[in-house]
């Protein structure tokens, strides 16, 4: 029984006791941030009354690519192109996506996983340096943000209706077939041949044979125009009329065979936020497919254009700084040069100079310090 009442009493002292070093430890915190401590804030923690609430900053990447879209439509002589113009055509249909452009926009926002409270008070010298550095993008406010604005042109459907006015000759032609009937004669029974004419569809080639006639036609025509072989005169805007005409005729008996292709502007955007714990500072920006287009970097339908970030030269020199949040103090970071480069594999397309600020050093500043002017 002793022994009970001897533990339980320790118990309750040592309860007490707990209580105690808590509550004195929340005084003890409260009166320092009052006086103008930095305080880290973690996830969902309750922001302390009359504190002020700022972000460090980071660098997001923007990428506005451009890329060029044909969709080609294969002519429905293009088999024939080489055995009756001699020329080489195309024979098979689809797009076709080249990319054009790729623009690099660095963008500085609020780094969310960096919430600090900070109790300024009323000391003007503070608030003044505060907003100077807020103003020098060192810290942001922890509600800032970045408007970004996003656009997608969906490529334009092309079919073989394109072809119909191109469509010179008819699609009909006679056909003469000779039978034989039976017919009873003085001699006997004889075969007779009897003419029958009936309207079939041509074939294809037979198509094509004769709009390739029609433009060797078309340009015999126009070598008499040019020459002054021909019964007609022609001179001034007539005869630039008559060229035009036959030219116009020409291409478009032509794209019968080389086909037709209808061109558009595909224009996308992509963002890439660097990590800190990307030891290799590689990263996917987008990816581009010759038959799909501007893909995103998940995608791994297309060839990756690639953002790598290396350490320029003047980052050599480390500083080293007390971090402790003591009174008066606040964080800020000091962002690392970088060289962005972008690749299309072996390919640089685009090379510059950046400020990164998540992979630079985080320092720290007395807010009370006299900056006078």
């Amino acid at each position: 029984m002793d022994n009970f009442v001897s533990s339980t009493n320790i118990n309750y002292n040592y309860s007490q006791m707990n209580r105690f070093l808590k509550l004195t430890v929340t005084i003890v915190a409260l009166f320092v941030f009052i006086n103008g401590k930095s305080q880290v804030l973690a996830p969902g923690e309750v922001v302390p009354q009359g504190a002020i609430v700022y972000s460090l900053p980071l660098t997001s990447f923007r990428f506005v690519a451009e890329a060029s879209h044909e969709s080609f439509i294969a002519g429905p002589y293009a088999k024939y192109a080489q055995k009756y113009l001699g020329i080489q055509a195309r024979e098979t249909s689809g797009d076709t996506y080249t990319l054009n452009s790729v623009q690099l926009i660095p963008y500085t926002e609020a780094d969310r996983s960096s919430n600090i409270a900070l109790n300024i008070g009323n000391s003007k010298t503070a608030s003044a340096n505060f907003l100077e550095m807020t103003s020098q993008g060192l810290i942001i406010w922890s509600d800032s943000r970045v408007a970004k604005g996003g656009s997608m042109r969906f490529p334009a459907k092309a079919d073989m209706a394109a072809f119909e006015k191109s469509q010179s000759t008819s699609n009909l032609t006679s056909v003469n077939t000779t039978l034989y009937k039976t017919v009873q004669t003085a001699t006997g029974l004889e075969r007779v041949p009897v003419q029958q004419s009936q309207v079939v569809e041509k074939s294809l080639e037979k198509r094509a044979e004769e709009t390739a006639g029609l433009i060797f036609r078309l340009r015999t025509k126009r070598m008499e125009i040019i020459t002054g072989e021909t019964d007609a005169t022609f001179s001034g805007d007539a005869l630039r009329a008559a060229i035009d005409e036959i030219n116009r005729l020409e291409d478009e008996y032509l794209t019968l065979f080389t086909g037709k292709s209808v061109s558009d502007t595909q224009k996308m955007e992509f963002d890439v936020v660097p990590k800190a714990e990307n030891t290799k500072q590689f990263y996917v920006a987008f990816r581009i497919s010759e038959s799909q287009g501007l893909l995103t970097s998940d995608n791994v339908s297309g060839r990756p254009i690639v953002l790598e970030l290396i350490q320029d030269g003047d980052n050599a020199a480390k500083v080293n700084m007390d971090l402790t949040l003591a009174k008066g103090r606040v964080l800020y970071r000091k962002p690392a040069i970088m060289n962005a480069r972008v690749s299309d594999g072996q390919n640089l397309l685009l090379q510059t100079r950046v400020a990164v600020y998540q992979l630079g050093s985080m320092l720290s500043f007395p807010i009370e310090i006299a900056t006078g002017k």
